[in-house]
């Protein structure tokens, strides 16, 4: 696929083939520089190194890295973390010999524009700057001008700057995104995409326990957007910043979320409380820079097989954290009595498409099982009920072999369909085998608009249709097609995005007297996919109502534009009150806008 091809465009020329000191995973637990009363003094250098972003044993990649002046080169750069109030007193030194580069993020918070200086070979400057509000930052340096190109992958120079107030703040953890790549060929890259310094399955696992409240500062310093997924939780989003400045939100205008898009070189802070043990994972939703054919620095012909392995270090690459919970004494699960059964077929049609093949999730509705070759444009849509407890029978039709992740579901984890990782260390979930099936047991705690999708093969499996939309309803609630409209984005491998599993509008009539509710979801690998309601060319106003299936509060849920950008792995709930007319729902960027849904109301 081009896809797999798309981190980086050419590499920088190597220094000399001497030995390079190895770069060091920094895992952000020490800040660097020493503390001299109210000053921080800290030297740096950026130096040519081999950074091994996977396996020790693996061959590595000669890079610019920084290191603190007398220690490893780090990738990401040293940890810059001091209290407001503090000064920041650095050298900073360019050891490179065929490279001039471009510093950015050190100077005092906020800023209107980062102050970038530029530093040929050999070069050296002191910047001393008071910290500033407190707050998480980047800071960092790029080869040559700062001119970023989606081509241009060489940001393992970022690093984070964190400033905490005068009383410091609570325990947290940083973890830093960094990218490295080059093109193979046209269908082929060299991709190392970490966080703290290696890709999954080599990088740190993260022990906690139920109740705990676990916080992160989560910095985004590559130049590519990444939607940020947490398995089983919702995650309170604090703050959002980037290289200049941060916004802290008060406690009632936190975002409750299963995914956050995080913007090029942005940061965010975050906090969540696990309530459920076993293994989870919070990585980024698009599909290529989770996957071992995408998200590796030597993929090799295997890569494809390997992800449809059931070991989860084959399965899964790049930008993945495992998390696993452990019970705290007084956790006990939580009792499920007389589930709901319901069975869940995955299928393949014959496709008359030589490139795409036809895959669904196919829902038995009767007594009687769905013919092993019949499948709908979009997989079935799943109608729940909340609190009641749900056990979905899955049977794999496949040659292949497959599973489903429920997602923004708050489940246990045996059922969150991660094959070899889901559950614990003495019993992990497997992948559900061909002719085989695997029992779902999900209670849902809250109403709202949720999917579920592949997690084993995901380019492929994918783009060719698995994946579905779940609604959750309150008891003695029904769902009403005339006036509650599920609009679920997918892509197809060559790219297109679908809408309902379908690239053409439709037209329906609406009665004017009826609450409208719209229900958008993203699950396609990559694109996002950007709403717009309409009146005669003009956006109409609708009312937020949830995000992630979690009710917004009600300060929240504002009348607004009926405009919105629905990223990989989001759904978003409005309510819309329509008087009589001629209305269109548009998806897609402004140059490519297309009819969705037209609407008469009546």
């Amino acid at each position: 696929m081009k896809r797999i091809a798309v981190l980086g465009l050419f590499a920088i020329a190597c220094a000399p083939r001497t030995t390079l000191p190895l770069v060091q995973a920094n895992d952000n637990r020490t800040a660097s520089g020493t503390l001299r009363g109210d000053t921080l003094v800290v030297r740096l250098v950026v130096q040519m190194a081999t950074w091994k972003p996977e396996a020790d044993s693996a061959r590595g990649i000669d890079v610019a890295a920084f290191a603190e002046d007398g220690h490893p080169p780090q990738v990401p750069a040293p940890l810059m973390r001091v209290r407001t109030g503090t000064t920041i007193n650095a050298v900073v030194r360019n050891a490179l010999t065929d490279s001039a580069i471009t510093l950015y993020g050190l100077h005092t918070r906020p800023a209107e524009r980062d102050d970038s200086l530029v530093l040929r070979p050999g070069d050296s400057v002191r910047v001393t700057f008071a910290a500033g509000q407190p707050g998480t930052y980047l800071y960092g340096a790029v080869l040559g001008k700062r001119d970023f190109d989606k081509g241009v992958e060489r940001e393992q120079l970022g690093g984070a700057f964190v400033v905490d107030p005068v009383e410091g703040s609570p325990p947290d953890r940083v973890l830093v995104m960094n990218i490295w790549s080059e093109v193979i060929d046209s269908e082929n890259g060299r991709n190392a995409l970490t966080i703290n310094g290696r890709s999954w399955p080599h990088d740190e696992r993260y022990e906690v326990t139920t109740g705990d409240t676990i916080r992160w500062r989560v910095v985004n310093a590559t130049n590519r957007s990444h939607p940020m997924h947490l398995h089983g939780f919702y995650y309170d989003v604090l703050s959002r910043g980037d290289s200049r400045s941060d916004t802290t939100y008060a406690p009632g205008d936190h975002r409750k979320v299963v995914t956050e898009t995080m913007k090029e070189f942005s940061t965010m802070n975050m906090q969540w409380v696990p309530t459920r043990p076993g293994n989870w994972l919070f990585h980024c939703h698009i599909a290529y820079h989770v996957v071992p054919e995408a998200a590796r620095l030597e993929p090799g012909p295997a890569a494809m097989h390997e992800s449809m392995s059931d070991d989860p270090r084959l399965h899964m690459a790049g930008l993945v954290v495992g998390i696993a919970v452990r019970p705290a004494a007084e956790w006990r699960p939580a009792s499920r009595q007389k589930p709901r059964a319901m069975r869940l077929f995955i299928q393949e049609a014959k496709s008359r498409d030589t490139i795409q093949r036809s895959l669904a999730f196919v829902l038995q509705r009767d007594g009687h099982p769905p013919a092993a070759d019949s499948v709908e444009a979009l997989s079935s849509v799943l109608v729940l009920t909340r609190d009641e407890p749900t056990d979905i029978t899955v049977i794999n039709r496949l040659k292949e072999s497959s599973a489903i992740h429920w997602h923004g579901i708050e489940l246990e984890s045996w059922s969150d369909g991660v094959a070899g990782w889901s559950g614990d260390k003495q019993r992990a979930a497997p992948s559900i085998q061909p002719g085989d099936s695997f029992v779902a047991h999900l209670t849902l705690p809250r109403a709202g608009t949720f999917m579920y999708h592949t997690h084993m093969h995901d380019l492929e499996q994918l783009t060719s249709g698995l994946y579905g939309a779940i609604l959750v309803l309150e008891p003695g609630e029904r769902f009403d097609p005339a006036s509650d409209h599920l609009f679920v984005v997918g892509e197809n491998s060559r790219g297109t995005m679908l809408i309902n599993g379908d690239s053409l509008s439709h037209r329906a009539v609406l009665r004017a007297s009826a609450t409208q509710r719209v229900r958008l979801v993203n699950i396609g690998p990559a694109t996002t996919a950007e709403f717009l309601l309409v009146r005669d060319s003009m956006p109409v106003a609708w009312q937020a109502i949830a995000k992630d299936g979690a009710a917004l509060p009600p300060h929240q849920a504002t009348s607004r534009p009926a405009t919105v950008k629905v990223r990989v792995g989001e759904t978003f709930d409005f309510a819309w009150w329509p008087s009589p007319g001629s209305y269109r729902l548009m998806a897609g960027p402004p140059e490519k806008r297309v009819v969705v849904q037209e609407w008469i109301v009546q």
